[in-house]
């Protein structure tokens, strides 16, 4: 079992996240806190060429995750160690990519009101993809391929400069981590970490 309390793993959509966390959550028998995302009912019509709802959309999702900081902060959640797909940062990080420069003023108000706080992790795991890899993932899901280029380019720049916590950055397009022996080495990997960056690439 890990000595983590609370790890997020994260990266850009179709990256499988989910799955890493569910699979280090039975791992280290830690409770798995799913993103909230799949629930939000404007999603998928804005996807699917609706642009109008970009802001309810993003609304939608920031008051469902300030839920999960409340119950969070409390000790609710984290009385027993939690494995998380989502950043409570992945928000801001969205808004700025498909809200307009009113909607943006707004959305950063009620984000101070709604997400004053919340906890930071122990440990972030971030999939990293290339973005050529992004698009043939993507390529029938209808997400539009501008999204798919811009949320890629954002990510990237987004754990650039992360410091909040102690990141791994994981070369998601040579590692397959529903294989054992790739998962084994990510663990490996975790355990060996020293300092605040580290990264695992096994085509290295």
């Amino acid at each position: 079992m890990a000595e983590y309390r609370y790890v997020v793993v994260e990266g850009p959509v179709g990256i499988s996240k989910r799955q890493l966390a569910e699979r280090l959550a039975r791992a280290w028998r830690m409770r798995f806190v799913p993103d909230p995302l799949d629930a939000n009912p404007f999603l998928p019509r804005f996807l699917k060429g609706q642009p109008a709802l970009a802001f309810a959309t993003q609304l939608h999702s920031l008051s469902e995750r300030a839920e999960i900081a409340r119950h969070m902060l409390k000790g609710e959640l984290l009385a027993e160690p939690v494995v998380s797909d989502f950043l409570f940062e992945r928000d801001a990080l969205y808004a700025e990519l498909v809200l307009d420069e009113h909607e943006q003023t707004l959305y950063r108000r009620l984000a101070h009101t709604l997400l004053p706080e919340f906890p930071v992790p122990e440990l972030v795991i971030y999939l990293q993809p290339g973005l050529e890899k992004s698009l043939e993932k993507l390529a029938d899901t209808g997400v539009p391929q501008g999204l798919v280029e811009s949320s890629h380019a954002a990510y990237s720049a987004f754990f650039h400069r992360y410091e909040r916590a102690p990141l791994l950055i994981v070369n998601a397009d040579h590692v397959d981590l529903a294989s054992d022996e790739d998962f084994e080495l990510l663990l490996r990997c975790i355990t060996d970490m020293r300092g605040q960056r580290s990264y695992f690439n096994k085509a290295v």
